[in-house]
């Protein structure tokens, strides 16, 4: 029996590990990879406070290391369910069952990818899903943006003015994102609309160096980029806690600011809950906030 069992490793559940044991809670952490989640693919990090410049795999490793040191244990299985009880909560991996007073699922959520070849090879190399961690490195540089819902259009609104050139590309003729950011785009002379075209190769020696798209048609063009930004969603790793937690349309758990589920002593911290704001350092305060929750919810009992 542990107080807390944190579902997930990356910043946001390492970060409630730490804040639960520093209220002297015993927890689990439960991770079906390896520690750090996305972070660990970012390869400088320049948007968190006092930590400009350090590697995802080193910031990562930093703060799996304090958890660690404060008491945390880690258990590398991936979590399948949870089944609320009366007096606790039981978690099942594939090979063990683990009960806790409460749970903290931070499973975040998983980049929704093109599908083109050698894209998982060349991310860190001109490959982001994230324009506003990695946009700075293109300064004054030739970009692309895929998508065309509201990210999509404010990550192409973002990087007109730190890049050269911003390609627009969507496979529809019209934008799913709010019609004024589409306009404010058409505004802009360094950005360009590709629409009804899809990317279909990705050129490359050791970076990313060009794209070819083509149209419904059939008709092919190549553009000279050094970045191509990803942004045709994300999914949410929630559906195994369906049974426990509501989801909305996209997957993603209904929780506030404070983090609390509908399910009394189940919360929810980082990527994967609804929010305005999927960063490294709202995933951190997400799992302060899940944890303070979490043992007060203990404390209470």
């Amino acid at each position: 029996m542990y107080d807390i069992i944190v579902i997930g490793a990356g910043p946001a559940g390492m970060t409630a590990a730490i804040y639960a044991r520093r209220a002297a809670k015993t927890v689990l952490v439960l991770e079906a990879l390896s520690y750090g989640g996305q972070i660990i693919n970012t390869p400088d990090i320049e948007n968190y406070p006092a930590a400009a410049h350090v590697s995802g795999f080193d910031f990562a490793t930093g703060v799996y290391n304090q958890a660690k040191e404060l008491g945390a244990e880690f258990k590398f299985e991936k979590a399948l369910e949870i089944e609320n009880r009366a007096e606790d909560k039981l978690v099942r991996t594939k090979k063990n069952e683990y009960a806790a007073r409460a749970v903290i699922i931070a499973t975040g959520s998983e980049n929704r990818k093109l599908g083109v070849e050698n894209e998982d090879k060349l991310v860190g190399r001109g490959i982001s899903y994230c324009a506003t961690c990695d946009g700075a490195f293109y300064r004054k540089k030739k970009v692309a943006v895929v998508g065309g819902g509201n990210t999509a259009l404010e990550d192409a609104l973002y990087l007109a003015e730190v890049a050269e050139k911003v390609y627009l590309i969507h496979r529809r003729d019209s934008f799913r994102g709010e019609e004024a950011t589409a306009a404010l785009l058409r505004e802009r002379e360094n950005v360009e609309l590709v629409l009804n075209s899809t990317v279909k190769q990705l050129h490359f020696e050791k970076k990313l160096n060009a794209v070819t798209v083509a149209g419904k048609s059939g008709a092919e063009r190549t553009l000279e980029v050094d970045g191509l930004f990803v942004a045709v969603g994300r999914i949410p790793e929630n559906q195994n806690f369906a049974s426990v937690i509501e989801l909305d349309g996209s997957g993603y758990a209904v929780a506030g600011e404070d983090c609390r589920t509908k399910t009394e002593g189940i919360f929810v911290a980082g990527d994967n809950r609804q929010k305005e704001v999927r960063q490294l350092v709202t995933a951190a305060a997400d799992g302060a906030v899940a944890a303070t929750a979490a043992v007060n919810y203990i404390n209470s009992k």
